[in-house]
């Protein structure tokens, strides 16, 4: 029997499943998946069965109900504290831990012009007033890490823990700040959103890497639509 349930929408759409599903997999915790369609007339009610709160993702695990991702993390993260969902590194955690905060308070144009769909190929669409704002801090945000991590490992003298810190995620091994970013690197390749080298690596990174393929091998396999999910012909920005 498996030791939780994890509570998601549509593998396709549901950018906030995709980041709590993440995190639950690198936990390395058994779980059972419920998956609310929420292209359903009732999907809300479906929820509110689950969870007060009627949002996904939610974690059963121990009799709890912990909803909202930034909060499965840190449970899972102090519950499974060998699974390195954050960098053991302080000066590390705090920065992943403030990019992710980020990522979940902010960038409200891109999340409403460009809706996550992975079965779909949007190139030059979505460009409305702000996103070309909140690519830019994204992508900024991603330089400054890679940056980060290469003089990082330049400075530090230990062989042992260079290799530790190597890789092409934000903080060199996958981690939970990867998780909130992967959604935002699913959409970049929907919308052909065009990326530097060191972004690039960084989103090819993201997107071959196993949990990843994953999710995105059941996504492309749903045939539900969502209209409000849906971009329509859209006229490409000038």
């Amino acid at each position: 029997m498996a030791e939780a349930t994890l509570i998601i929408g549509n593998k396709n759409y549901s950018s906030w499943s995709l980041r709590g599903w993440l995190a639950v997999k690198q936990a390395g915790v058994p779980f059972d998946e419920i998956l609310v369609n929420l292209g359903d007339d009732d999907f809300k009610a479906q929820l509110k069965s689950h969870s007060k709160a009627g949002k996904v993702p939610v974690l059963i695990h121990d009799g709890l109900e912990i909803w909202d991702t930034l909060s499965i993390i840190e449970y899972l993260a102090e519950t499974y504290p060998h699974a390195g969902l954050w960098p053991k590194d302080p000066t590390a955690r705090a920065a992943a831990r403030s990019v992710s905060a980020e990522m979940h308070s902010s960038f409200s144009a891109l999340r409403s012009h460009m809706p996550m769909n992975i079965r779909a190929s949007h190139p030059d669409r979505g460009r409305g007033p702000g996103v070309d704002q909140d690519i830019a801090r994204i992508t900024e945000i991603w330089r400054d890490r890679r940056v980060a991590m290469t003089d990082r490992r330049v400075a530090v003298t230990d062989r042992r823990a260079a290799v530790a810190e190597s890789g092409d995620f934000l903080f060199g091994a996958w981690s939970a700040a990867d998780a909130m970013y992967a959604p935002v690197v699913s959409r970049f390749k929907t919308y052909g959103v065009a990326l530097d080298d060191v972004c690039q690596r960084y989103a090819d990174a993201v997107l071959g890497c196993d949990l990843f393929k994953e999710w995105e091998t059941e996504a492309l396999k749903e045939a539900w639509i969502v209209p409000e999910d849906e971009i329509g012909a859209e006229p490409a920005r000038a």
